[in-house]
C-alpha cells in the first residue's frame, strides 16, 4: 500500500508539459473531418514565361475563403518544406507550392530572373477571382514564405507588391551577396543538377554576376516595412544576411519585424517542429 501511495505521489508531482495553443495545435492535431468541405489538394498549372509551371494547392477544410501561404523552395529545391505546408493547412490556411520554370518538371529554362517572374505569376494566379473562388482563397490575406533562395524570391516579390499580407523567411539568402568568384556555388551545384533544365552551375554564377545590382534585396528593403516580417536564421552562411535585413527593416518607423535564431542547419533538419511552431505562432496575427 505504501509503495502504491508513493507511486501516486510521484505521478501527481510529475511536471506537466504545456501543450501548444492557437494555430500551433495544428503541429500535432488533425482538424475534425468536414464532410461538406473536406481538406483537399488540387494540381494547378500557372502561366509564366510562355509556359505552364506546375504547382499544388493544399486546401484547408471548411467553407469560405481561407488565408493562404505561397511557399517558395530554394536551390534546387531538395527541401521543399512540405511538412510546413501540411501544418499550415491543418491550421486552417491554404498552402500553395510550385516549381519554378525549368525545375522539378516545370517546362522552360531555369534562371534566377525567371524565378522572380514565376513568383509574380503565382501571386497573380491565386488573386484571380475565378481561381480564388475555386481554391477558397482569401485574396486579402496572401502571405509569402521562402526558404534559402526562395526567401530571396519572397523578399524581391514583396518589395514590389504592397498587397502582400506578410513575409516569412527561412534561412534566406541574398543572391547579391554570393562571393564574387562563385566557386562555392559552382562546387555546391556540380553534382546536384538533375532537377534543373537548361542551365549549368557556371551559367548560374554568370547570371548572378551580371545582375548583382538588380538582384540585391537591400536597396528596396524599406518596402518590407509595409508587411509583417518573420526572419528565421540558422547556423549557416545566410545568418548575417538575415540579421542585416532584420536590422534595416526594424529601423524603419512602423515596421513589424519578428526575428529568431535557431541552432540548426540550413535545411532545419533537426528543428522541423520548432520551425512549424514559430511560423504558425507568427501567422496568428492574420486571423
Amino acid at each position: 500500500m505504501r509503495i502504491l501511495c508513493g507511486l501516486l505521489l510521484l505521478a501527481t508531482a510529475a511536471p506537466v508539459t504545456a501543450q501548444p495553443t492557437g494555430l500551433r495545435q495544428a503541429i500535432y492535431t488533425d482538424p475534425p473531418h468536414d464532410r461538406t468541405q473536406p481538406a483537399r489538394s488540387e494540381v494547378i498549372h500557372i502561366p509564366s514565361g510562355r509556359v505552364l509551371i506546375n504547382g499544388l494547392v493544399y486546401i484547408a477544410a471548411g467553407p469560405g475563403a481561407h488565408p493562404t501561404m505561397v511557399l517558395m523552395h530554394g536551390l534546387p529545391g531538395n527541401e521543399k518544406n512540405l511538412d510546413l505546408a501540411q501544418a499550415v493547412r491543418r491550421a486552417g490556411w491554404n498552402a500553395v507550392t510550385f516549381n519554378y520554370r525549368g525545375s522539378w518538371g516545370s517546362p522552360g529554362r531555369f534562371s534566377f530572373a525567371g524565378n522572380l517572374e514565376d513568383a509574380r505569376a503565382v501571386v497573380a494566379y491565386v488573386r484571380d477571382p475565378v481561381n480564388a473562388r475555386r481554391l477558397n482563397i482569401d485574396t486579402s490575406k496572401i502571405v509569402l514564405a521562402g526558404h534559402s533562395m526562395g526567401g530571396w524570391v519572397a523578399v524581391k516579390t514583396a518589395e514590389q507588391d504592397a498587397g502582400i499580407a506578410g513575409v516569412a523567411l527561412i534561412s534566406a539568402v541574398n543572391l547579391a551577396e554570393e562571393p564574387g568568384d562563385h566557386r562555392e556555388l559552382v562546387a555546391h551545384m556540380a553534382s546536384d543538377m538533375e532537377s534543373l533544365a537548361g542551365v549549368t552551375p557556371e551559367t548560374m554564377a554568370s547570371e548572378i554576376e551580371s545582375n548583382r545590382s538588380s538582384f540585391d534585396w537591400t536597396p528596396d528593403a524599406s518596402q518590407l516595412a509595409h508587411h509583417p516580417l518573420l526572419i528565421l536564421t540558422a547556423n549557416d552562411r545566410t545568418q548575417p544576411m538575415g540579421d542585416d535585413l532584420a536590422r534595416r527593416v526594424s529601423a524603419i518607423k512602423g515596421s513589424r519585424v519578428a526575428a529568431a535564431h535557431v541552432a540548426t542547419d540550413h535545411s532545419w533538419s533537426d528543428a522541423r517542429i520548432e520551425l512549424e511552431e514559430r511560423v504558425l505562432e507568427w501567422l496568428e496575427q492574420f486571423q
